[in-house]
Parts: structure tokens; sequence; C-alpha cells
């Protein structure tokens, strides 16, 4: 069976195709800057097949004239890798807000679309363009290849009360669905599966924080295969500083900073997600490379930044290893969590009373991709890098509802 999974934002699709009787990539990619101009030389369509990549600028309008152009990389190109685009059974989509409602992946109707598009509000910056995806698929491919939606909140959907429930009137739970979601769940399922598999152990017999740090970050707690609690709440704003992300703060700092400056409630929003966290303790950047470079050569600002997010990485791992009462292995994943050596050997320095000791040189040789055991195999508690796969993750789901339809 092939599945293509697809991944949309308000400008860009990224896919990729995957032949699921071997679990092995195809062909992947992404194309960027849908809806907008493209300057001559502007690389925005990319594709990645058997090693070599083909990159080249297109203006397409519209999602649906992205994916036609995936449809014809894919089945008509000299670059194909199939023969006909009839030869793909199923479409997955990456879903960041499913609510209280999805706590499965599930194949795609009207309903599921409209419940998706008025979740809206919880993700304003992914929902629609996961519902333009959607479409654009449906435009091409027509309404016989199922589509499936997989969905970010659905793993931390095994979350009780006392962790989802926010302190404020409880009727705003009840009229706005206001509480605790999380995200990042399909990378957070993977990693606790996989570093269970690397263990030797079945998921159900672990204690297991997850760590998936990049330009949005989160931690979460997985207890004998189930989330207990995430840093992530009712939008992804929720948790410790990120790259732009301010994370949790006094909420008091909103509505002082909203009065002494006069801002509207929109403008606060975009400084808290898009003009905060790193970037601005640092005042160089949100990318954790420059970050590294300025930390270097001894910028006291972003060594700050950095001290600060191991601090609060460290404390969430604290707090999770409390709610658990107990952990047995902690994972590093993502952009910076598989990359950032100086940022794993801080954090794990606060966890001394949990027994960890981490190999140091190992733990600054591994790159991106890599998979690493910082610890001893007899250590309590075992520190690992361990490359997320949600693509994969995706696929396997919208495979199993696929094959499931189609009995």
């Amino acid at each position: 069976m092939k599945i293509l999974v697809i991944n949309c934002g308000s400008s860009s699709l990224k896919y990729q195709l995957m032949d699921m009787e071997t679990e092995s990539v195809l062909a992947k990619g992404v194309i960027e800057r849908i809806g907008l101009k493209i300057s001559g030389g502007e690389e925005n369509v990319i594709l990645k097949v058997n090693g070599e990549k083909i990159a080249y600028d297109k203006e397409l309008l519209t999602h649906t004239d992205a994916f036609n152009e995936v449809k014809y990389l894919l089945s008509e190109s000299e670059y194909k890798v199939v023969d006909s685009f009839d030869e793909i059974d199923a479409i997955g989509h990456r879903i960041v807000q499913g609510g209280p409602y999805y706590k499965h992946s599930v194949l795609v109707d009207e309903k599921v679309a409209k419940d998706i598009e008025d979740l809206s509000p919880l993700a304003p910056l992914h929902n629609p363009a996961h519902i333009q995806g959607y479409k654009a698929c449906l435009d091409v491919v027509g309404p016989d290849v199922p589509q499936v939606f997989v969905f970010d909140t659905a793993f931390h959907s095994t979350m009780p009360p006392k962790a989802y429930m926010f302190a404020v009137p409880y009727e705003y739970y009840e009229k706005y669905k206001v509480r605790r979601y999380g995200a990042h769940g399909t990378s957070h399922k993977y990693v606790s599966l996989r570093v269970a598999e690397k263990m030797g152990k079945d998921p159900k017999d672990l204690k297991v924080i997850t760590c998936h740090l990049g330009n949005g970050s989160s931690v979460t707690a997985v207890k004998y295969g189930e989330v207990v609690d995430t840093s992530m709440g009712l939008t992804p704003l929720d948790g410790f500083m990120m790259g732009t992300r301010s994370g949790g703060i006094d909420p008091s700092v909103v509505t002082f900073v909203m009065d002494k400056e006069n801002l509207t409630p929109k403008e606060m929003d975009t400084i808290l997600n898009k003009k905060s966290g790193v970037a601005a303790i640092s005042g160089i950047s949100s990318d954790d490379r420059d970050i590294c470079a300025a930390q270097a050569k001894g910028d006291e600002r972003a060594i700050l930044a950095h001290e600060m997010q191991a601090y609060q990485i460290a404390k969430f791992i604290g707090a999770y290893t409390a709610a658990m009462n107990g952990v047995d292995a902690i994972v590093f994943t993502g952009g910076i969590g598989e990359n950032g050596f100086w940022l794993r050997s801080k954090i794990c320095s606060y966890l001394g009373y949990l027994g960890v000791k981490i190999d140091e040189e190992l733990n600054e040789k591994t790159v991106k991709g890599a998979e690493a055991e910082l610890t001893n195999s007899s250590d309590n508690v075992r520190v690992f890098i361990l490359a997320t796969d949600e693509e994969l993750m995706i696929a396997r789901d919208t495979e199993e509802i696929a094959k499931a339809v189609k009995k």
C-alpha cells in the first residue's frame, strides 16, 4: 500500500510518499509561498528522490494548484516514482487540533472536516490550512481516495481532568472547551514507542519523559504508554520558552503590558507568539544555530537565552517525574533535541538527583538523525537521543484505516 502524507501550512504544503510494505520513503518535498508572488530564482518547489534534490520556482496561487504540482512531480515528471497517481491508496493529513472530539485518527467526511474547521479558534495558524489541504486533495483525487486526519492532540487525550483543566471559571470549559490539549502528540507517541523498543521493554511497563525540542517545543509525561501530562496547553503557546513563543508566564504580565502599551488582544497575541522566547531574550534570532554561534563568542544575552531554556525544561522534567512518581527514560528529539548538544548537557546537569550522568563526548558528537543512548543500560534513569518520524506515524494510522475501509 502506498500512502501520501500531507502537512499543510497557510502558504506551504509538505508531502511524503511512503511504500508501507517496507515503510520506505519513495519521495518527499515541500512547496512554499503558495498564493504569494515568486521572485526569479526563488526555489519554492522542492522534491527529494533517490538521494537527489530537485528545486525550482513556480507561482502557485492555491493549495489545489500546489497539490496538482505534487501529482505532476510524483506521477508524471521525469522524476516520477509511480506510473499513475491511482497507485496512491490513501492520503494522511497532519491535523494540529482535534479538540475534545477526536481521540483517534479518523476517516474524513463532511462532518469531520466541518468539526476541524470549527476548531480553528484553538489553532488559528494551523487548522484552516489543514482544511485547505484536505479540500485541495479532494479537488484533485476526488472522493474515492480515502483521506485520514491524524491529530497532534489525540495522543494527549488520555490526560486526566486534574492535568488538563485550568483553574478558571468552569463555564469557560463548558462554553468554549477551554482546557489543556497539548501538541506534537504524533512525535511524542513515536519516540515513546521507539524508546521502549530500544530498551527491550513493553511501553506499558515504562515511565517516559519525551522532550520534543525545536522552534516549537513541548515535554510530555508518558506513563505506561499513556500521556498523563504535557507542557503545551489550550494552544502551542504554553509550556516553556521557545524560538519566538514566551511559554508560560504570569498571566498578569499580559494584562499589565497591554495596559501600559495600549495593545489589542491580537497585538498581544502576536507579541507572545512571534516576538518573544529565545529571539526576544537573545536579541539575535529564533534559530538555535545562531544562538549557539553567538554563545560561542561569549554573547551574554545568547548565553542567558540558553540558560533560561535549559532551566525551564529541566523544571518540567522534574515536575513530570513527580507526576509519574518516577521515570525510567528521558528522550530528546526534534531539531534542537537532536542537534543541541549544549542544551542537552545543561538540562541533564540539573538531573543529578535522579542519578543521571551522561556521556558528554557521545552527547557532543551525535548528529541529527542518529540514535544514541547517553547513559548506561544499567542506569536507573536512561537518556536517549532519538530521531522522530511523525510522517511514519501518520502513514501507519492512515494505512490501518484505509485497509478497514477497503474490506
